[in-house]
């Protein structure tokens, strides 16, 4: 034990009058999974979409039920329309869902229209049809990925604390981790975009 350890172990058991710390600070991390039951984990992703409709005017029109039926498919690698199956309705209807609750997939971005222009005009504010006639794009196409764009913005501006808490109670160690780096490479990249785009003006 160095001196700096001993340091903050008497400052431990001074603040706290324990001899012992209880936890095992060199245990793995684990998964939650093993910890949560499913119908824990399904009250909790309940709680998480709750909170989210609090903070977020959302497009669908699901109620909490079925969104937890929506957040539950995703990362159980369903895709929109299969989650459209279980829920007897559409699959744009599944996209509208997901987006509100930040849940991008990464065939979401593949637009056939520069995205990384869409995203600077988003945050330029310029309206949806004069969008549309810069990009050569009908209206229709760029309003959906725009959804995608803002959808990530919001993740971003919440530091992807939802996404990441559907994570830990809905996937194991090793999808966890994949699901955040993917939405934190995406939030970064955008990141430095808007700041690009602010520099300019």
């Amino acid at each position: 034990m160095d001196e700096q350890t001993e340091e903050l172990r008497d400052l431990f058991v001074e603040t706290t009058g324990e001899e012992a710390v209880t936890a095992d600070q060199s245990e793995d991390r684990g998964d939650l999974g093993d910890a949560v039951s499913a119908e824990e984990a399904e009250t909790r992703v309940r709680e998480l979409v709750g909170r989210m409709r609090e903070r977020y005017a959302f497009q669908s029109g699901f109620d909490d039920g079925e969104l937890v039926q929506v957040v539950t498919g995703f990362y159980a690698d369903e895709d929109d329309a299969e989650i459209a199956d279980a829920l007897d309705t559409d699959a744009e209807s599944v996209l509208r869902a997901r987006l509100d609750l930040h849940l991008v997939r990464e065939r979401d971005r593949e637009a056939p229209l520069p995205m990384d222009e869409l995203r600077e005009l988003i945050v330029d504010d310029v309206p949806l049809d004069e969008r549309a006639d810069r990009l050569d794009a009908d209206a229709e196409t760029v309003e959906r990925y725009s959804r995608v764009i803002d959808a990530e913005r919001r993740a971003t501006r919440a530091n992807h604390r939802f996404t990441d808490e559907f994570a830990e109670l809905l996937t194991d160690a090793d999808l966890r981790d994949s699901h955040a780096a993917d939405a934190r490479e995406s939030g970064l990249e955008e990141a430095a975009e808007d700041i690009e785009t602010n520099t300019q003006l």
